[in-house]
C-alpha cells in the first residue's frame, strides 16, 4: 500500500483517487508506457489483470462495474494498444457505464521529432468519450478528481486519460484541489406541469410505464416497483433494466428493445394507454420499432429522466430532468391509487408473451434458456453475447432483481459475454455467474480462456452451436437475398474446453444441459458447454 504520509508521484495520485471511489480491479496489457501506473494501481490496492486482449479487458472491467457500481478501470499501452480500446470505451459511452481509460504515450516534446507507434489518442477518443485528458506537469489530483467525477455523472459514461511517461513519476507537490461535491438529487420543481402530472395520474385508468438505464443509475428501483405495485400499473423494462419489478410479477410485461414478436404484444398496450410514464427511459436500446411509438397530441405522456431530450427518438408531454427516485416521489405525493386496466388487457399480453418465443419447445435455442435458468438460482447471474440468442434470452429469461442480465445494448457488439462474466464473477464470486454466447462471438474472443483459466473461475460458458451468423442469415432469408457471409465450419468445444484448461463437454438435449450445468457450477474451474442444434431454429422466435 502507498506510505500515506510520503509525497504521492502523479500517477499515485491518480490511483488514490480511483480506490477511493471504490475501484479494485483494473485490467489491461502492459507496456512500458503504463508500467509505473500498473504499480502504483496495485500499490493503492487496485489489483491488475492481464488479459489477452484490451476489449476484453473493458467488457471484464464493465463486469466488475455492474457488481460494485465503481468506476471500470481499463488500462493500454500507446498506439495500437489504445487503438485496440475503440470498440469498449465506444460500448462505454453507448451503455452508459463509467469507465477510466487510462493510457500510456510518448512526452510531447519527444513526439515532436519521433513517430514510432504515435498517433493523437485523444482525438480518437474525444467522440467516445465524456472527455479526454492529458496528464500535465502538475495538478495530477485535480485531473483524477474530474475524471472520476465527470465518469460517474449523468449519464455515466468513459473518460480517457493519456500518461506521457516522463510525468508519471514527478512528484505531485502541494495537494491543490479538494474533493468534488456530489451534487444532491434534484426533485422536480414544485408548480402547474407537476400538479397536472398527478392529474394525469389520478385519474388515468389505463396507464403504463416505459423504464429504463437511468433508475439503476439513480438507486430507484425499489421505489419504481413500489410505485408499480401501489397504483397497479404494468411495466415494461429496457433490456438492462430487467428486474428493476422482479419479472415473475404480475405487472412485470418483461423486457423490449429488439423483438418485433415482443413488440406485436406489447406496443398496443403503449397506444391504448391513456398516460404513458416514461421513468428513467433511455431509448438508446431501443430499435427502429420505438421511434415515435405513441401520439403525444392524443395521449399523456410524461417523462422523468437525467438528461434533455437529444434523441428525438420520442416526444413526451412534460418533461422533468431530475433525480428519477425524487421524482417518483413527487409525482405520487398526495395521488390516490385507483382501478386501473379494467379489461386485463396487461395480464393478457404476459400470458400471450409466455408462450410467443417458442416455450416448452423439446429442443432448440427457447429450450436452451429455459433450462439454464431452471438450472440457476433465483440469485444467479447471466451474461449474454449479441446475435439472436441474445434477443430470444432477453425475451425469455427471467430476472428477479436489476443486473441479472448483462449485455451490451446500445452499441449490441459482439464478444462481450465471456469477459463480462469474467469481471462479475471475479466481483462477485460468491454468485453463481453463468456466460451465453454464440459460436461465432466466442470465436472472436478465444484467448480470454486463458484469462478465465489463470484467474481460475469456475464459470459455465453455455455456447449455441449452429454454426451460422443466425440473425444475419435470418434477414436474408427475410429479404430475399442469398446466403453470403454468414456460416462457418464447426469447432469442437469440448474438446477446446479441455485443452485450454477447464472442462467441456456438448449436449443436444435438455436433460443433459442440466446435468452438465449443475455440474459446471460445482466445479473447480470453467466449463465449455456446446448447446447444438440445426441451423434456421431461430424461426418465428424473435
Amino acid at each position: 500500500m502507498i506510505d500515506q504520509k510520503s509525497e504521492p508521484t502523479a500517477v499515485q495520485a491518480i490511483a488514490r483517487r480511483l480506490a477511493d471511489a471504490g475501484c479494485r480491479y483494473a485490467f489491461g496489457i502492459p507496456g512500458g508506457e503504463v508500467i509505473a501506473m500498473i504499480d502504483a494501481l496495485e500499490e493503492a490496492g487496485i489489483r491488475f489483470i492481464l488479459t489477452k486482449h484490451e476489449n476484453g479487458a473493458g467488457f471484464m472491467a464493465e463486469g466488475v462495474f455492474h457488481m460494485t457500481g465503481a468506476p471500470a478501470i481499463l488500462v493500454s499501452t500507446l498506439g495500437p494498444g489504445a487503438a485496440n480500446t475503440v470498440n469498449v470505451v465506444a460500448n462505454a459511452e453507448q451503455d452508459r457505464v463509467p469507465m477510466i481509460v487510462l493510457t500510456g504515450c510518448v512526452d510531447p516534446e519527444e513526439a515532436l521529432s519521433y513517430n514510432h507507434q504515435v498517433f493523437d489518442h485523444r482525438a480518437m477518443f474525444a467522440p467516445i468519450t465524456k472527455g479526454s485528458f492529458t496528464l500535465g506537469d502538475g495538478a495530477a489530483d485535480v485531473l483524477a478528481d474530474r475524471a472520476v467525477s465527470l465518469a460517474v455523472a449523468d449519464r455515466p459514461g468513459p473518460v480517457h486519460i493519456d500518461l506521457p511517461i516522463s510525468r508519471q513519476g514527478k512528484p505531485l507537490g502541494k495537494a491543490t484541489v479538494q474533493r468534488h461535491a456530489i451534487p444532491s438529487p434534484v426533485a422536480p420543481a414544485q408548480g402547474p406541469d407537476l400538479e397536472t402530472a398527478r392529474q394525469w395520474l389520478a385519474g388515468s385508468k389505463t396507464p403504463i410505464i416505459i423504464a429504463g438505464l437511468d433508475v439503476l443509475q439513480h438507486k430507484a428501483s425499489d421505489d419504481l416497483a413500489a410505485f408499480c405495485r401501489d397504483f397497479s400499473i404494468p411495466l415494461i423494462a429496457s433490456y438492462k433494466a430487467k428486474g428493476i419489478l422482479p419479472e415473475d410479477d404480475p405487472l412485470a410485461l418483461g423486457g423490449a428493445g429488439l423483438s418485433p414478436i415482443a413488440d406485436t404484444h406489447l406496443l398496443p398496450l403503449v397506444r391504448r394507454a391513456d398516460l404513458i410514464m416514461l421513468i428513467g427511459y433511455d431509448p438508446i436500446e431501443m430499435r427502429t420499432g420505438w421511434q415515435h411509438p405513441w401520439d403525444p397530441a392524443r395521449q399523456n405522456v410524461l417523462e422523468i429522466t437525467s438528461a434533455p431530450n437529444d434523441h428525438f427518438m420520442h416526444q413526451a408531454t412534460l418533461s422533468f430532468i431530475c433525480n428519477v427516485r425524487a421524482g417518483i416521489a413527487a409525482l405520487r405525493d398526495g395521488v390516490n391509487p385507483s382501478p386501473t386496466w379494467p379489461g386485463g388487457e396487461p395480464a393478457s399480453a404476459k400470458e400471450a408473451l409466455s408462450g410467443a418465443f417458442g416455450q416448452n419447445e423439446e429442443w432448440g435455442p427457447t429450450a436452451i434458456v429455459e433450462a439454464a435458468r431452471a438450472a440457476l438460482p433465483r440469485n444467479g447471474i447471466a451474461t449474454v453475447d449479441s446475435g439472436a440468442h441474445r434477443i430470444l434470452l432477453s425475451q425469455v429469461w427471467p430476472c428477479f432483481a436489476e443486473r441479472q442480465l448483462i449485455q451490451s445494448t446500445g452499441l449490441c457488439t459482439m464478444g462481450c459475454a465471456l469477459p463480462l462474466a469474467i469481471g462479475a464473477k471475479l466481483a462477485a464470486p460468491d454468485l453463481p455467474v453463468v456466460a451465453f454466447t454464440g459460436d461465432a462471438g466466442l470465436e472472436m474472443i478465444l484467448g480470454e480462456l486463458a484469462t478465465l483459466r489463470d484467474l481460475g473461475l469456475a464459470v459455465p460458458v453455455v455456447i449455441f452451436t449452429d454454426r451460422s451468423l443466425a440473425l444475419i442469415e435470418l434477414k436474408q432469408r427475410q429479404r430475399g437475398l442469398k446466403n453470403v457471409g454468414v456460416d462457418f465450419g464447426g469447432t469442437d468445444f469440448a474438446a477446446l474446453g479441455t485443452a485450454m484448461g477447464g472442462y467441456g463437454i456438448a449436449v443436444r438435449d435438455r436433460a443433459a444441459l442440466t446435468s452438465a450445468l449443475k455440474d459446471a457450477l460445482n466445479a473447480d474451474r470453467f466449463t465449455l458447454i456446446s448447446a447444438e442444434f440445426d441451423r434456421k431454429a431461430y424461426d418465428n422466435r424473435l
